[in-house]
């Protein structure tokens, strides 16, 4: 970036949407050489150990091109957090590659991206689109559950970048969201997001049944909806 002295960080994955650390600019835009997949395993933010969830990693492939964020880090801080997160905990590598903006007002720039090998102990592979799903709708961590991860991904590029189609994140996306469907899983809970809870109105006859006093509740509205979240 010509106006700063910086480090810029590209983010493709949980980056785009949930940094966790303070950072400078955020510019919208592109690498090539690059495809992002998800065949990195994590046991410590979407995953338990012996139970990873599966999130996104880059790979090298020529002539292909992944969307994403370049991020300015500020301060010692930022890094020190970013390779405890990516390479302690996450098991990917440092390498430098151009950043593109979206918009072509910056002529091309360096970034720092985190990508992970086979050689990692994380590594998962290859998978067909619905059995990576299946292992998502399966896997939970201490950052929240797996399907969020992909979901909220896939909505930071629909409404940030309309116009760009990434076949194997879709895909994916749509396998979650039919397997969550298929098996009336809570939605809401699985995304992290908290139910208000609506209070039942005054019970004004005697004659009014225990189940239709909890109607309006947040019990009675989940009670047949969201049992299934438990057994994840």
């Amino acid at each position: 970036m010509e106006d700063s002295t910086n480090l810029w960080v590209f983010g493709y994955g949980s980056l785009v949407w949930k940094p966790g650390f303070q950072h400078g600019k955020l510019l919208v835009g592109y690498v090539n050489g690059f495809a992002r997949r998800f065949w990195q395993g994590n046991e410590t933010h979407r995953g338990t150990p012996g139970k990873p969830g599966r999130v996104a990693t880059l790979i090298e492939e020529a002539k292909t091109t992944t969307y994403g964020v370049a991020m300015e880090l500020q301060g010692e801080e930022a890094l020190d957090y970013l390779n405890n997160r990516e390479m302690t905990l996450g098991g990917y590598m440092q390498k430098i590659t151009m950043f593109h903006t979206a918009d072509n007002k910056h002529p091309p720039f360096p970034v720092l991206v985190f990508v992970a090998t086979p050689k990692s102990s994380f590594w998962l592979g290859p998978a067909d689109a619905h059995v990576i799903a299946e292992q998502v709708v399966n896997s939970s961590g201490p950052s929240g559950h797996n399907v969020e991860y992909v979901l909220r991904l896939a909505e930071w590029v629909h409404n940030t970048l309309p116009s760009v189609h990434d076949d194997h994140l879709f895909g994916i996306e749509v396998h979650v969201r039919l397997k969550v469907k298929e098996r009336n899983l809570c939605l809401k809970t699985l995304m992290g997001e908290k139910e208000e809870v609506v209070e039942s109105m005054p019970v004004q006859h005697s004659n009014v049944s225990p189940h239709a006093a909890r109607r309006g509740t947040f019990t009675y509205t989940c009670e047949k909806k969201c049992m299934k979240c438990i057994k994840l």
